[in-house]
């Protein structure tokens, strides 16, 4: 038998149980125990010392670009959609090397801050950029991420009144056809899963009504997710106003895009029965607080949406409006910012702990799989080192992790194997990817018109 014992850490399920000092057994890709104490056999494992650690579920990011890190730095001080007029002619230089490049990195820096799951939203395919998608998944099969990618797409271009350049944009015959060949070559269904795949429409101010009809009829006959940004800011909400005559939630129910098959990014701009509706239909949210407060959009209702009903996870967003990628500052913002405008209780530490964790497997329809820690999940796990200067004396081992500063990442486990550890990613080079997408970054700027 191979697998791990880890012994010593103070252990939270986030299903309510914590051990101070307790086990968890991996046998496989599974956990087997969970308890106080010592681990009653450690026969055929390897033991893993975790005095002075606290060990947490993985963390599931639920909303990210991948091909946005090697353009970060552009653009700082610009709302969303000045933001994009910006860098919409630096993507449209990307191909498959650019995107492996960028993927490689930003998933060994989720990696680095305990994301064990990664869900990538890619809606950029230029002209002979080669395979972009499947770029992306190369990266996280070598980074060893669990990992979701969304086929995204965008049909609406300038010259049919919406905001991406025509030539950044496709055909929603060509989108329909690619997505299939999507969900066909790399959707996994299995409860194993390492790669699944979902459909994912930009945006109301990027994608015709046509394209989310024609795409939620494809992802229900196929058995996949639907994915898209929603409600991020009051630009795109007078954008919808002017276009179709409702709010963005209002336009996307017409559509057929909530339920429990539906999630939306950001969500900020939500009156209240916007809320109700998406509490009601179980639809989820990736709040991404980071990108979110960048780019100056706002605060979501993170604790309104939750007590509605709605599944509610994190995602980093795209690296270029979130320079640093950790989804571990993610949970600090999402906490530190509902705090801001709901008071000392608005979330918990244990509630941002949740959102980045069985928050985001719900969110993704896998909170039966991964997200805490029990027998029977999958050994997605993240040892936290919290016994160094920045964290000993803090008394509650949830809130060092949640509100301090970003402890060592002792171990980190995907799906039973290692891909940190002490603090280094042990699957790839990445001073060797660092100097790679710098040398991207650089060649994508010269070539920008």
């Amino acid at each position: 038998m191979s697998g791990y014992v880890i012994e010593g850490a103070y252990v939270v399920s986030v299903t309510g149980e914590e051990y101070p000092d307790g086990h968890v057994v991996v046998d496989g890709n599974r956990i087997t125990a969970v308890g106080a104490g010592p681990a009653p056999d450690r026969s055929g494992r390897t033991v893993v010392d975790g005095r002075g650690c606290l060990l947490t579920p993985g963390f599931v990011n639920t909303h990210n670009h991948l091909f946005q890190w090697v353009t970060r730095g552009l653009a700082v001080d610009n709302t969303l959609f000045e933001w994009l007029t910006a860098l919409y002619p630096v993507w449209a230089g990307l191909d498959e090397h650019a995107v492996h490049t960028s993927a490689s990195g930003a998933l060994a820096q989720l990696a680095l801050t305990g994301c064990t799951t990664a869900s990538d939203h890619h809606y950029l395919f230029p002209r002979d950029g080669g395979d972009v998608l499947g770029a992306g998944i190369r990266a996280a099969q070598e980074v060893g991420l669990r990992f979701h990618a969304t086929r995204g797409s965008m049909d609406l271009g300038q010259s049919k009144g919406g905001l991406p350049p025509d030539h950044v944009t496709e055909d929603i015959d060509a989108v329909l056809a690619a997505s299939q060949v999507a969900i066909d070559r790399w959707h996994d269904p299995s409860p194993d899963a390492l790669v699944r795949v979902a459909l994912a429409p930009c945006s109301p101010f990027s994608v015709t009504g046509d394209l989310m009809r024609a795409s939620a009829e494809l992802a229900r006959d196929r058995g996949v997710l639907l994915h898209t940004h929603l409600a991020e800011t009051l630009d795109e909400e007078d954008f919808c106003r002017e276009k179709f005559g409702c709010t963005p939630v209002e336009y996307v129910e017409r559509l057929g895009w909530t339920g429990e098959d539906v999630w939306f990014a950001h969500a900020i701009h939500l009156a209240d029965d916007a809320v109700k509706l998406i509490g009601d239909t179980r639809t989820g949210v990736a709040h991404c607080p980071s990108s979110n407060a960048r780019l100056g959009a706002g605060i979501a209702r993170t604790r309104d949406l939750r007590d509605a009903g709605a599944r509610v996870g994190l995602g980093v967003d795209g690296a270029a409006s979130n320079e640093a990628g950790s989804l571990l500052e993610e949970a600090r913002h999402a906490v530190l910012f509902a705090r801001a405008v709901g008071g000392p209780t608005a979330l918990s530490v244990r509630d941002g702990l949740e959102l980045a964790t069985i928050g985001g497997a719900a969110v993704l329809g896998r909170a039966g799989e991964i997200g805490s820690i029990e027998p029977g999940k999958l050994a997605d796990l993240a040892l936290w080192r919290i016994d160094g200067l920045g964290h000993a004396d803090v008394h509650d081992p949830v809130a060092a992790l949640v509100l301090g500063a970003p402890p060592p990442l002792q171990l980190l486990l995907v799906d039973g194997r290692p891909v940190v550890e002490q603090n280094r990613v042990v699957t790839v080079d990445t001073d060797a990817i660092a100097r790679e997408c710098t040398a991207v970054h650089r060649r994508l700027l010269e070539k920008t018109p």
